[in-house]
């Protein structure tokens, strides 16, 4: 504890806390990258699972830079965001789970693309048709979309919820 008490009292700590414009800024930034992230995210796990057959899947592979730009937004963002009240944040169990859960959705990511994309012949657009697309390929398009709908749900519900005790 003595850590994160240093961290928020740190400058940037300070600085996060103390601006008019810092923490919504970074809130702005961290929210953006979230949207390219999990928006992107979400496009390629429903295509995965069906949704819009007349785009092919091997279309969507030139997207996973662009998740990955807004995941290292996030991940900056967020640790900035985080050292302005660490103590608290890290003590909250919703902060905790979101944690947990962002974890699991960047190894189901980093999994879904090499079952997806990897046997595909590099740079084809060869429409990979649905039933093309294995069982095990559905299952982590379909955990994708339910991790990261707990991370951002988990991230929301930080607002609400109290420190462990």
């Amino acid at each position: 504890m003595a850590f994160l008490a240093w961290l928020s009292a740190s400058a940037v700590g300070q600085w996060v806390s103390g601006s008019t414009w810092a923490y919504p800024g970074l809130l702005f930034v961290h929210t953006l990258g979230l949207g390219v992230l999990v928006g992107l995210n979400s496009a390629v796990g429903l295509r995965l699972l069906g949704f819009a057959p007349r785009i092919p899947v091997a279309a969507m592979e030139p997207l996973f830079p662009y998740m990955w730009a807004g995941f290292w937004l996030n991940a900056v963002s967020g640790s900035v965001l985080f050292i302005a009240d660490a103590p608290k944040k890290a003590a909250n169990p919703s902060f905790l789970i979101k944690l947990v859960l962002i974890a699991c959705a960047v190894v189901v990511m980093r999994a879904l693309k090499r079952h997806a994309f990897e046997p595909l012949n590099p740079g084809t657009l060869e429409p990979l048709n649905l039933p093309d697309v294995t069982g095990r390929t559905k299952m982590l398009a379909a955990m994708s979309l339910a991790l990261w709908a707990g991370a951002i749900t988990a991230g929301r519900l930080m607002a609400y919820t109290q420190a462990l005790r």
